[in-house]
């Protein structure tokens, strides 16, 4: 694998509230500030597993911030593009789980760096030597991400790169006739889709999953992973399926398990591992991830997933 991994949007930080409940309406023990923030979380994933990567955001000149830098260039993600703005709060959510495993949220996002997020002089370098780009849908409803979004995929596609897309989208979003088009024109670009079940259906305007891959892939998306959660994933291309199984373990945060995923299975593709292979590090990596409290903290090394694989339990179909 040549030429570097950049993905763009939020970098946040993830406090935790320790009790059981509906939503911050009195008070309670919290733990955290964790690094957060599906792109950094995928980033800093890829960074992990040795692949070359750098990430496009913006963070506060605050404590929070340094933080999210701090670990991302520990685990080796170029920041460079990560504009550190005077003045402005590093983004915040603050998670409380109910009873039944949802989860309720306060986020500080659009007033906070990462909706100030901006083409800087920083960022085009970054992306103009990109070799794989990965976009989030999350971030497309920011004008600036979508605007580097669209620049950035024709020259990365003329000089021979490649783009993954996780759609990590609100339905609202496919609903909206503007941010229903940003995401097909992503999609029309795009080698490697990683959506869940749901996704899957909304994308594909079908009801029934065979008949999604069919039309998604006919739109000339080389290849599908759908993410299925504790029952692994499956992986559709041309020439088929396959499908692996998910392993079995004991949930203690799901934040950042799609994002471990996505980053593992691409990083493994591209360094030339085949796609059941793949498919088994990237549910360990997933699965890992939910075992450990904190959205990033269960990023992994090769060595870790090897060592999860080795002692861990394969579900039953």
């Amino acid at each position: 694998m040549e030429g570097k991994i950049v993905t763009i949007g939020e970098i946040l930080v993830e406090i935790m509230a320790t009790t059981f409940g509906d939503g911050f309406l009195e008070p309670q023990p919290l733990i955290g500030p964790f690094p957060s923030g599906a792109p950094a979380i995928f980033i800093d994933q890829v960074g992990k597993l040795g692949a070359a990567a750098a990430i496009v955001s913006a963070v506060g000149d605050d404590d929070f911030g340094t933080l999210n830098l701090e670990r991302l260039k520990r685990d080796g993600v170029d920041v460079s593009a990560v504009e550190v703005l005077p003045g402005a709060a590093t983004g915040s959510a603050f998670v409380r789980y109910r009873a039944d495993g949802s989860r309720a949220f306060v986020f500080n996002m659009r007033d906070s760096a990462a909706g100030k997020i901006a083409a800087t002089l920083a960022a085009e370098s970054v992306l103009g030597g990109a070799a794989h780009l990965h976009v989030m849908g999350s971030g497309l409803p920011m004008p600036a991400v979508h605007g580097m979004v669209s620049t950035a995929i024709p020259a990365l596609k003329e000089r021979g790169g490649s783009v993954s897309f996780d759609p990590n989208i609100r339905p609202e979003m496919l609903r909206d006739p503007a941010g229903r088009a940003a995401l097909d024109r992503v999609l029309a670009a795009t080698d490697l889709f990683l959506p869940s079940g749901e996704e899957l259906m909304m994308f594909a305007g079908a009801s029934e999953e065979t008949a999604a891959i069919a039309a998604l892939l006919q739109t000339g998306v080389r290849e599908i992973v759908l993410k299925r959660g504790k029952a692994g994933a499956s992986h559709f291309d041309r020439n088929g399926r396959t499908d692996m199984p998910g392993f079995a373990v004991e949930e203690v945060d799901p934040t950042g398990a799609g994002d471990s995923f996505g980053a593992t299975f691409l990083v493994c593709r591209r360094f030339g591992l085949g796609i059941g292979e793949s498919l088994r590090y990237a549910n360990a990596a997933g699965a890992r991830t939910v075992t450990i409290k904190g959205p990033m903290e269960g990023t992994s090394t090769f060595a870790e997933l090897d060592a999860f694989i080795a002692g861990a339990t394969v579900r039953s179909p």
